[in-house]
């Protein structure tokens, strides 16, 4: 047989290998920047924080909790979709399994998800009144945000609460009247941990409008890695830290703010 027909022939096998490689679904989802949502102001006509048994200040500032979208947990994800992300600023390949947990339905992860964000949002409060040394039994706090799961909003809703509450200490907005974003996980102890997806959340926070991004200190490499032009990331480890830095910006203290 001529060379050139044996090695059509050997070519024919890889070729068809090739072709079922790029059409064969990878164990991987494809993440993009989400949405983001103001905490200090309405979700679908209601209030995102509600205060009672004590009085609330005016809020004229943004503190925009971020998301990441990431395709769903039934979604096939092939090499074509892969090679374009790969090579895309605003896309993240990552492992299906750190996204979704193995094993689970559509709506078990749903579930999950949104068990994970009502834990978040009790940790917030408790969290922004031990902060203010308030009694959770004499203030109540209803945190209300729709079609959003997982626990990545606990900072920015506990910011939330101590802003409408007390502000910068001072008489001022905690945000300074800026359009703050961030992420982060919190416990009712006030101890900030990390997330994920923040290179992703970055240019979500600067696409609705945010110059100043709170990120779980432990992130701030991953953060830095896509970070729009014009964006202050700010490292937290505590609520007390966020206030803190929040403040001094307020206050024109840049060299009091901590920066990655």
């Amino acid at each position: 047989m001529p060379r050139s027909r044996v090695l059509a022939a050997c070519a024919v096998p890889v070729v068809a290998l090739v072709a079922v490689a790029g059409l064969a679904p990878l164990p991987f989802a494809i993440a993009q920047p989400g949405s983001t949502a103001d905490v200090l102001g309405k979700d679908k006509g209601r209030e995102v924080i509600t205060i009672t048994g004590a009085p609330v200040r005016p809020t004229t500032g943004q503190l925009r909790m971020t998301t990441i979208l990431a395709t769903g947990p039934g979604t096939d994800v092939d090499l074509g979709d892969v090679a374009d992300a790969w090579f895309r600023t605003d896309r993240a390949v990552l492992p299906h399994d750190s996204v979704y947990p193995p094993g689970k339905s559509d709506a078990e992860i749903e579930k999950r998800n949104l068990g994970q964000m009502k834990q978040s949002q009790d940790a917030a409060a408790l969290a922004a009144l031990g902060y203010l040394d308030l009694d959770p039994k004499q203030v109540k706090v209803d945190l209300h945000l729709a079609d959003v799961g997982g626990p990545s909003a606990g900072l920015l809703f506990a910011l939330g609460v101590v802003d409408k509450l007390d502000g910068d200490g001072d008489g001022g907005e905690l945000t300074g009247g800026r359009n703050v974003a961030g992420t982060g996980t919190i416990a009712p102890d006030g101890k900030v941990g990390a997330v994920g997806g923040v290179s992703l959340k970055t240019q979500a926070a600067a696409r609705d409008g945010a110059t100043v991004f709170l990120v779980p200190k432990d992130e701030c490499s991953d953060a830095e890695a896509e970070l729009p032009d014009g964006m202050r990331l700010v490292p937290v480890s505590t609520l007390n830290d966020a206030v803190a830095s929040l403040r001094a910006l307020g206050q024109g203290q840049d060299a009091k703010v901590p920066a990655c």
